[in-house]
């Protein structure tokens, strides 16, 4: 019985030293997870005066599409709206004609260049027999100038047939690059001549805005200036745009023609469409502020009325910089002082975020 309780004690000895053991064993590391952010490179300069000018959507790139040859119309693939790739066929002509043309052009050929076998063959006799004597340097002559007429007839034969292969391949009209079909005016058994405007096609999702500045502003307006533009019937916006181009010659009302092309506009804008540009104007000299979303402020410490989040692209963590606010344009708000440009600003989630943390960018 004694061996029995001994045996029992040194069980229960065992199962506490093994029980000691794994409370004594280290919890595994804890993984360290780093956020990412989104952000924005600071580019934007801007202080001036807030203008608002009423513009129309406009394409980028456009391109009014017709057939290089007349004829009458047999097919027509597309409508308006449809989405239209490079290479593809948009319409089509009768081609009997211009294969009429061109097998009239073989035949020409043909017939010239049996005339040139004949004219060498006459030369060729002509050359022998002026060597010997028994013709007249005038004959051989003639039959210099015979070979020289029928070599020229050939080349004449072979351009003719090229033009009338070229015609006939321009029966077809083919999409010159990938866009949508804004406007169709032909059908099909309609006889079109050649350069009427067939179908209107512009690029998608390149946009820009064409504003009327009036003389007395468009010194301060130049190529790479900000804007903003508004679409009443387009949700997403405002949309960022850069002016693109500035007019150097008034047209009505003494207003200067100035175009802005839209940064990543929505799928729904479409060339015609209202729109309302805000540009924050004034001369570079004036230019000393920053102009950053209003989603990257933070709330400041000390005497500073706000801060944003500066990436450190060496350590890849973000420091807590406070910055001056001077007004703003939109979503937007203009930084005085605290940001340089390439500065590196995190523009969302920055309440999640600590002075000196680790984190990594969105498209890293």
């Amino acid at each position: 019985m004694r061996q029995i309780r001994s045996l029992l004690a040194i069980s229960a000895l065992a199962g506490c030293s093994f029980m000691l053991a794994g409370c004594e064993d280290e919890p595994p590391p804890v993984v360290e997870q780093i956020r990412a952010i989104k952000t924005i490179t600071v580019t934007d300069r801007a202080s001036g005066q807030v203008r608002r000018f009423a513009g129309i959507v406009e394409a980028t790139d456009t391109s009014r599409l017709s057939f290089e040859v007349s004829g009458n119309v047999r097919d027509v693939n597309i409508d308006i709206g449809d989405r239209i790739t490079a290479g593809q066929v948009l319409a089509t002509l009768d081609p009997a004609t211009y294969e009429l043309d061109v097998q009239a052009a073989e035949s020409d050929l043909g017939q010239a260049r049996a005339q040139l076998t004949e004219k060498d063959l006459e030369l060729e006799r002509q050359s022998t027999l002026f060597s010997n004597g028994w013709v007249s340097e005038a004959a051989y002559d003639q039959a210099v100038a015979a070979q020289d007429t029928a070599k020229n007839a050939v080349d004449y034969a072979v351009a003719r047939l090229n033009l009338a292969r070229r015609n006939l391949e321009k029966t077809t009209l083919y999409a010159p690059f990938d866009g949508v079909i804004a406007s169709r005016s032909v059908d099909p058994f309609v006889e079109v001549r050649r350069g009427q405007p067939l179908f209107d096609v512009f690029t998608e999702h390149a946009m820009r805005v064409v504003i009327s500045v009036p003389e007395s502003a468009i010194d301060a307006v130049h190529h790479g200036l900000p804007a903003d533009i508004s679409l009443p019937t387009v949700s997403g916006c405002p949309c960022r745009a850069i002016v693109s181009d500035v007019g150097s010659a008034a047209n009505e009302a003494n207003a200067f023609p100035v175009k802005a092309t839209m940064i990543d506009p929505p799928a729904a804008v479409r060339p015609g469409m209202t729109a309302q540009a805000t540009l924050l104007l004034g001369g570079a000299e004036e230019e000393t502020a920053y102009l950053i979303p209003v989603s990257a402020l933070a709330p400041g410490g000390g005497d500073s009325r706000a801060s944003v989040f500066v990436f450190d692209p060496e350590s890849a963590t973000v420091r807590m910089t406070p910055v001056e606010i001077h007004g703003g344009l939109e979503n937007r708000v203009a930084v005085q002082q605290g940001l340089e440009a390439g500065d590196i600003v995190a523009i969302a989630g920055v309440s999640f975020l600590s002075d000196g943390q680790k984190v990594r960018l969105m498209d890293q």
